[in-house]
């Protein structure tokens, strides 16, 4: 009589040589047509750097450098790290590092500029004339949202400062503000006032008569009469969809842009709600597309939706990324996606975009939402 355990030994072998024929048999029916499936690997951008220069009225370019305390210079460019160039990181490259470029707050008129390194040390901004004199590079006219950044000759004159792309390609470069403060944030210890990037060039900025340093410090008052541009979707057949923010019993808010100054190449989106003017943002999200939404004072969401002819509600949302812009769509029913703008009351027109200012995907937390982008109505 045979031992229960060698049977159960003699069981189990049988069982797995059974098993490795079956697994063979399947192996051999497999096509060796069959293509391997390979996970697409995205090609990373190559990035493109684009020059600083300062504009004499004669044509031609002073450069840009950041000084520090023995008189070395380090380079000042604007970089282009994916496919859009309408809105660029200015960055001084010190050592291998890429340090931010701000204008900071201060007691003087005009606001200094400065590459902002680890422990707040700071390297001034300056243009060099070909005579090797250095020219202060500031910070001269708050318009809203912008400041106007400007190259100042020893005669007090005013020279635009460009980035200035390999192909020719010429952007703007000033300050930019997300909040109305005079104090934007602090970064090293060093207090904000605003961020420097090079933007599309915007002719209502450039027309704009230069101020005369003044002897004190000027506060900012916001006295523009104020203009009011309306929010759209815009579909391929070229009809405009009005958008909305709703709230959670479905009440509705007009969702406007707000020109609070004579420029309008960066504008605030907000909700009314009722005396309120409510920040829209992009939120943080793991789903495909991230949400767009009005934060309440007390963090509460508010939808932003397109609203079509019948009255079908459209998501809003931030669609992909690109660099320091998140794309805005209204999504339909069947995935299509539609371009939201602003419309000034005159016909002028402008690009909705999700404005990042920092590489990081979250921005901040406000209200204690994880905010991954600003909404922006933006010059393109």
């Amino acid at each position: 009589m045979k031992n229960p355990k060698q049977s159960l030994i003699q069981s189990i072998g049988s069982s797995l040589f059974l098993l490795g024929i079956m697994l063979f048999i399947a192996a051999c029916s497999i096509s060796p047509e069959e293509p391997e499936v390979v996970e697409e690997k995205v090609p990373a951008f190559e990035n493109i750097i684009w020059n600083v220069k300062a504009i004499h009225p004669d044509g031609q370019t002073l450069d840009i450098k950041a000084f520090d305390a023995v008189g070395n210079t380090i380079d000042i460019k604007a970089v282009q790290n994916s496919d859009q160039d309408s809105f660029l990181d200015v960055k001084a490259f010190l050592d291998g590092k890429e340090l931010p470029v701000k204008m900071l707050v201060g007691q003087d008129p005009f606001a200094t500029v400065s590459a902002i390194d680890v422990g707040g040390v700071t390297y001034d901004l300056k243009a060099i004339t070909a005579e090797g004199k250095q020219l202060e590079v500031k910070g001269v006219l708050r318009m809203g949202y912008v400041v106007l950044m400007k190259a100042i000759s020893e005669s007090g004159d005013y020279y635009g400062v460009k980035a200035i792309s390999p192909t020719g390609k010429l952007n703007d470069i000033k300050g930019i503000k997300i909040n109305a403060q005079e104090r934007e944030m602090s970064l090293h210890g060093v207090s904000i006032h605003a961020h420097v990037k090079a933007m599309h060039p915007a002719a209502n900025e450039e027309d704009k008569k230069m101020p005369r340093k003044p002897k004190k410090k000027v506060k900012y008052k916001y006295d523009f009469d104020r203009i009011i541009w309306n929010v759209k979707a815009v579909t391929p057949e070229g009809k405009n969809l009005a958008v909305k923010a709703f709230d959670a019993e479905g009440n509705v808010y007009d969702v406007k842009s707000t020109q609070d100054s004579e420029q309008h190449s960066f504008m605030s989106i907000k909700a009314f709600v009722g005396e309120t003017e409510l920040p829209v943002k992009v939120l943080d999200s793991e789903s495909e597309y991230a949400p767009v939404k009005a934060i309440g004072q007390d963090g509460t969401h508010y939808d932003i939706k397109a609203l079509t002819e019948e009255g079908v509600k459209l998501d809003v949302k931030g669609i992909s990324r690109s660099g320091s812009i998140v794309h805005i769509k209204a999504v339909n029913e069947l995935g299509e996606l539609y371009g939201v703008k602003a419309f000034s009351p005159d016909g002028k027109l402008n690009e909705i975009k999700g404005i990042k200012i920092f590489d990081r995907q979250v921005e901040q937390v406000t209200r204690g939402n994880s905010i991954q982008a600003h909404l922006k109505a933006i010059n393109q």
